[in-house]
């Protein structure tokens, strides 16, 4: 039988959900049903991952939860977005997003400058950069789900310098460009972005919101 209230897990660019995995068991001990699905971030374009997504999580035993809610690390909260817009579950609960660059990401942008992005970022980068054409931008459609962001501004050590962002961030998203209009709270931790899924703290916020609306103020 399926528990009442249930998540689907993305991972961001380049990722796979073994990155994700230590995020999707704290989330079960919490007492959630977690389908921690992945997808291929660089060689599919978009339509290809939402339908992609789309047969894995009607496939998936949480599709039949009373409530389903959705996390997103960095990419996989724009893919969440684009997910809701078009295949929005009649279940749907909670949003949060990690790190997710809502706004773009400047170290796109660099690789779109240097001419980098086709190798590296490819498919990715339409969605990633900070100028985003019409067509991209109008696939994310608007915040009208609870939603909550998670942002870091505490990047590791030997990561981009901080010219490049001119402002707080986590070492490769800034602050400013995880926010979004819409938003339901916002919350800003000492944390570089690939740490957040691996943070206790950062599942133990995640879990307060989707069960109470907001984060919880350290």
């Amino acid at each position: 039988m399926a528990k009442p209230e249930a998540i689907l897990l993305l991972h961001g660019f380049g990722g796979h959900p073994l990155q994700t995995a230590l995020l999707a068991r704290r989330l079960r001990a919490k007492g959630f049903a977690v389908a921690n699905i992945g997808y291929p971030s660089w060689r599919w374009p978009i339509d290809r991952v939402l339908d992609h997504l789309h047969r894995r999580l009607t496939a998936s035993p949480v599709s039949a939860a009373k409530t389903l809610h959705c996390i997103g690390h960095s990419m996989g909260g724009l893919m969440l977005r684009a997910y809701i817009a078009r295949h929005r579950p009649d279940t749907l609960g909670r949003v949060v997003m990690l790190g997710t660059p809502n706004s773009g990401s400047e170290i796109a942008d660099l690789l779109y400058r240097l001419r980098l992005h086709q190798p590296i970022l490819n498919h990715a980068g339409a969605l990633l950069r900070t100028r985003r054409d019409a067509a991209t931008e109008a696939l994310f459609g608007p915040i009208d789900y609870p939603l909550g962001i998670i942002a870091g501004d505490r990047p590791m050590i030997g990561a981009i310098p901080n010219p490049i962002f001119r402002a707080p961030n986590d070492g490769k998203v800034s602050v400013a460009a995880t926010h979004v209009a819409g938003q339901s709270d916002h919350l800003t931790l000492p944390i570089a972005h690939t740490a957040m899924i691996y943070s206790q703290p950062v599942a133990d916020q995640v879990a307060h919101f989707l069960r109470e609306g907001h984060f919880q103020r350290p």
